[in-house]
């Protein structure tokens, strides 16, 4: 797996994070680089019996021998990254920040709590991601190379990269946010401050579309979303929670919103990001009984024909099928 980029199929929240870190253990990843916006996005890797809950930090981090990046076009509030390094010790000889990364300040923070359109209609997670990137567009906002505490950690990743896959090393491209939170591509105005794509993934850590030797859409077995704005089949809340679908927001820990799986959106998803291989994610949600399987033939027939129908349906093959909480717990069908 040289260049491998992850991406949300539907409206985040699909545990991109434990997919990343299963294939960063698994595969023995050399580099793994955060794409995506910035710490308005938490991602989820339950290894070892720590649960480890990172906005900054590529969740390729479980792997120890993994370097990670964040990629140029990515935004930094040094005051989460550094405490994700304090929390998890983290060794900063590990981790390069690209000289051209976004800085989110206090005041960003600050507007977009002020904003009643931001608060109340569009639900944002008011972490200054949309300020901070209102300011880039403008081009009045600092980058790391501006920043002394970040010093010790910044490196060119474009260069970094390249010279990894001219290696031949393995990589991995985390995005964040889903699909259909695209500021292009999504419900807008209910969606994100940029696109989260992976043409564009590709631009935030500066590498080019052929570089990517596969990209993996992550599903979850049905959709939940935060925030307001149009989610297609949404049940209502005592639906949710006697489905045993209840999720809370890893950055706003808001109750997440839950549908069905959506064949139109997943289709059109898969269209969107060149989609290769699809993760699915939570099958042990919807079937109890699989949770914690590790092998497809153990898994009962009422999973086994869920599976298959989205793989017919989607004419892309899942590759990688979620079964808990545990990095660990998955079923990897690539061989196949």
């Amino acid at each position: 797996m040289p260049v491998y980029l992850i991406v949300g199929g539907f409206f985040g929240d699909e545990g991109k994070g434990s997919v990343v870190g299963y294939l960063a253990l698994k595969d023995k990843v050399d580099i793994c680089v955060r794409g995506g916006v910035g710490p308005n996005a938490g991602h989820t890797v339950n290894f070892k019996g720590k649960t480890y809950k990172l906005r900054q930090l590529p969740s390729g981090l479980v792997y120890e021998n993994c370097r990670l990046l964040i990629g140029p076009g990515v935004l930094v509030n040094p005051d989460v990254l550094f405490k994700e390094i304090e929390d998890f010790g983290v060794d900063i000889r590990r981790i390069g920040v690209d000289k051209n990364v976004g800085i989110i300040e206090q005041e960003h923070i600050d507007r977009e709590k002020g904003s009643n359109h931001l608060k109340r209609k569009i639900g944002s997670t008011l972490t200054g991601c949309g300020q901070a990137n209102a300011d880039r567009v403008l081009r009045v906002l600092k980058t790391a190379k501006d920043v002394d505490r970040l010093r010790p950690m910044i490196t060119d990743v474009p260069e970094e990269l390249w010279a990894a896959i001219d290696s031949n090393k393995r990589i991995i491209v985390e995005g964040t946010q889903g699909t259909f939170l695209s500021l292009y591509h999504g419900f807008y105005p209910y969606v994100t401050s940029k696109d989260v794509t992976a043409g564009t993934l590709c631009g935030d850590v500066g590498i080019g579309p052929k570089d990517v030797d596969e990209v993996v859409v992550v599903f979850k077995a049905y959709i939940t979303r935060v925030g307001a704005g149009p989610l297609p089949g949404e049940l209502p809340e005592e639906e949710v929670k006697r489905r045993g679908w209840e999720e809370y927001g890893t950055v706003t820990g808001r109750l997440r919103r839950a549908a069905p799986f959506n064949y139109d959106l997943a289709r059109r998803a898969i269209r969107l990001n060149s989609a290769t291989q699809i993760a699915l994610t939570k099958l042990d949600v919807m079937f109890p009984k699989d949770k914690g399987k590790k092998r497809w033939d153990e898994l009962s027939r009422e999973a086994k024909e869920f599976v298959l129908e989205i793989e017919k349906n989607l004419g892309v093959p899942i590759t990688i099928i979620r079964t808990g909480p545990d990095v660990f717990d998955a079923i990897d069908r690539r061989e196949h």
